[in-house]
């Protein structure tokens, strides 16, 4: 009899054990974005071995086909290429990393990539004025858009034109990916991309800086909700014809997911966008806060800079609750914010604030690039170039002329 109770003592708290961290998973795997204030519970839970939240387990991700679609001009790419190579290509050394870029003068920054895990295809083109029908004059606004409609068709041209490239090399190559991330090259990355943020049939996008509709400086999603997602082009004439107009892109891309009856969620994740733009301080309702690169975060891709923070703590409390919710708010609970004075150009000294919060590994590629000659970027681009299947830019001088002067 004593040996029966200890059994059944032991049986009693086994069924606790295993029952106690699965109820957790399932209370917070209601909705990720109402529960983001506890992201690092949250990082927790999705990580354990029977994965959670309808997110998908790291090893089973490990096995899919994935592509990484990244997007924009160079800019500040010293800064940002690491932290992505770091944070999103070297997580999933399985990923595809397919590039599509304007001809700029700092494209030469992209020979940093010659470190990707694996490049499927990249698209570097002179850029050239679109066309502006009257569909793309109706539904789509100028305002807040520094180049105007333009420039909003400009950037859908780049978000399309990539999943284009991945169309073809998914037909080249005979297989479908099972998922696609899609973000910007100037992100910076302070953390990896967690197995939590891909959702089956859903797409999934950081919360916060939704302007009207929702954030669109990333995008995870099966092959499916992507292809919605990153046809910004070719579905506005089905936006004119259900009537929208005056959008701005965040309005765009929200239009295009509910008329095509994509489902989708929001998560915090661990990027911002490093911008150069100047910005009043502080901001006011509809104004943009910007944050500081060592913020905590996670981000969500709100604007950022490397400075000295001006405001933290009850000051980022008494700022952003004037900021509109709904518009460039992002979340600041728990300390995650600092706030930048961006209403001037970045600050003297801002390369020893980047080093600082980066750290020595980034910092040396960023000094790197700084001191970089012509023929190492030439040397640089050409291993890039070996290492990719598809090659559609101009010649590798070109691209290191254009930022760099010839020895």
């Amino acid at each position: 009899m004593p040996f029966t109770k200890r059994v059944s003592d032991f049986d009693w708290r086994f069924v606790v054990f295993i029952i106690f961290p699965v109820s957790l998973v399932i209370f917070f795997s209601f909705n990720l974005n109402t529960f983001s204030s506890f992201y690092p519970v949250q990082n927790f839970l999705f990580n354990l071995p029977f994965g959670g939240g309808g997110g998908v387990r790291k090893d089973e991700l490990l096995r899919s086909r994935m592509a990484v679609c990244l997007v924009g001009g160079a800019r500040r790419f010293e800064l940002t290429g690491p932290s992505i190579i770091q944070n999103i290509l070297k997580e999933y050394p399985n990923s595809d990393l397919f590039l599509h870029s304007p001809l700029d003068n700092d494209a030469f920054k992209f020979s940093l990539l010659k470190s990707a895990p694996n490049v499927a295809a990249v698209r570097i083109f002179h850029p050239q004025p679109l066309p502006e029908n009257e569909s793309y004059a109706r539904v789509l606004t100028a305002h807040n858009s520094p180049n105007g409609i333009q420039g909003l068709i400009q950037y859908f041209n780049l978000v399309e034109g990539c999943l284009t490239m991945i169309k073809s090399h998914q037909e080249r190559n005979n297989f479908t990916y099972d998922w696609i991330i899609r973000t910007r090259v100037d992100g910076y990355w302070n953390a990896p991309l967690r197995p939590e943020n891909f959702v089956p049939s859903q797409y999934l996008v950081p919360s916060g800086s939704s302007y009207g509709g929702l954030n669109d400086r990333l995008g995870i999603g099966d092959l499916r909700t992507s292809t919605v997602a990153m046809s910004r082009l070719s579905l506005i004439p089905a936006l004119d014809s259900a009537d929208f107009t005056e959008l701005n892109s965040e309005a765009a891309f929200k239009a295009q997911l509910t008329t095509q009856k994509v489902s989708y969620l929001t998560n915090r994740l661990p990027f911002c966008i490093v911008s150069d733009r100047s910005y009043d301080f502080p901001p006011g309702q509809y104004g943009v806060p910007v944050a500081a690169l060592s913020s905590p975060g996670p981000l969500s891709g709100a604007k950022c800079r490397p400075c000295r923070p001006v405001c933290t703590g009850k000051c980022v409390e008494e700022v952003m609750v004037v900021v509109e919710k709904g518009w460039s708010w992002t979340d600041w609970g728990g300390g995650a914010l600092e706030l930048c004075n961006a209403h001037e150009s970045w600050e003297n000294g801002w390369e020893k604030i980047f080093d600082s919060v980066a750290g020595k590994k980034f910092a040396a590629t960023r000094k790197r690039v700084h001191s970089m000659k012509f023929d190492e970027c030439v040397n640089d681009f050409n291993e890039f170039r070996k290492h990719a299947t598809y090659w559609d830019a101009p010649s590798v001088e070109e691209i290191c002329t254009l930022g760099l002067k010839r020895n």
